[in-house]
């Protein structure tokens, strides 16, 4: 009888183990898109592995939801076509909250209030944005920064912008001086001049803009990562990223500890 009971113990318990790779195997793998080139957000490690504040917030993410993630190298302009048509679940990138984007894209709560600024040259003899008359700026295409200064072109009388595919072709055309100004966001703006010199913050630009997670209009996911986000504020683990990212506690009414609702188009 003795042998009986171990037998069906471990007949049960063999069945179990194989329910758990079953499981393992069926658990949700959600295409995270991403332009590793944009640290403290997404940066790419010699090894190839994503690192980031927004890296890190989507593992956590994927951890709540029990979703892996897979994470997919992309130029900032792919990331709209790419949850447009599916490719990709949601993005990141310091991608901003905005009204038009709102019109074709899904967005969650925001998790970071983004600022933009001018930078230049430490040669520059810029010192204000009215400085930017008979300039040529830049910034990276399809940025909120290249819609500011689309958008306040005549008012600056600015020369001509200049699009840039990546980070790090923006900020070497600002430090050589082949580019007299570029706009983009603030926060990375200022971690790339600990590790690229000869730049500075002209003037910052408040611009009442939200970080969010970016996905295909609809999405059935958007509910469930979104409640993510309710509770990675509400534990502290959203304040935990600034800090460690960014070197700094963020303000208690920051959209880091604030819960927010979905946005929606206007």
């Amino acid at each position: 009888m003795l042998m009986d009971r171990r037998g069906l113990f471990g007949a049960l318990a063999a069945l179990t183990f194989g329910l758990s790779i079953a499981s393992a195997a069926q658990a949700d793998t959600l295409i995270a898109g991403a332009y590793p080139a944009n640290p403290p957000w997404e940066n790419k490690t010699e090894t190839g592995d994503f690192e980031g504040f927004e890296v890190d917030l989507v593992k956590e993410i994927g951890k709540r939801i029990g979703a892996d993630i897979e994470f997919q190298d992309l130029g900032f302009q792919a990331l709209f076509a790419a949850t447009s048509s599916g490719r990709a679940d949601l993005a990141i990138s310091s991608i901003s909250i905005t009204n038009d984007r709102l019109q074709n894209q899904s967005f969650t709560q925001g998790y970071y209030d983004s600022d933009i600024a001018l930078i230049a040259s430490s040669e520059t003899n810029m010192k204000t944005l009215d400085d930017m008359k008979g300039k040529v700026i830049g910034a990276i295409s399809a940025s909120v920064g290249e819609a500011w200064i689309k958008a306040n072109t005549d008012k600056y009388g600015i020369k001509e912008f200049r699009g840039y595919n990546t980070q790090q072709d923006l900020l070497l055309d600002v430090q050589s001086g082949r580019l007299e100004g570029a706009v983009g966001d603030i926060a990375g703006f200022q971690f790339a001049f600990t590790k690229m010199k000869g730049m500075k913050v002209v003037e910052a630009i408040p611009t009442g803009d939200k970080f969010a997670i970016m996905m295909k209009k609809g999405s059935p996911l958007l509910e469930k990562v979104n409640a993510a986000i309710d509770d990675i504020k509400k534990d502290g683990t959203m304040a935990g990223l600034h800090k460690k990212w960014l070197g700094a506690d963020a303000a208690p009414e920051s959209s880091i500890n604030t819960i927010l609702p979905i946005p929606q188009a206007q």
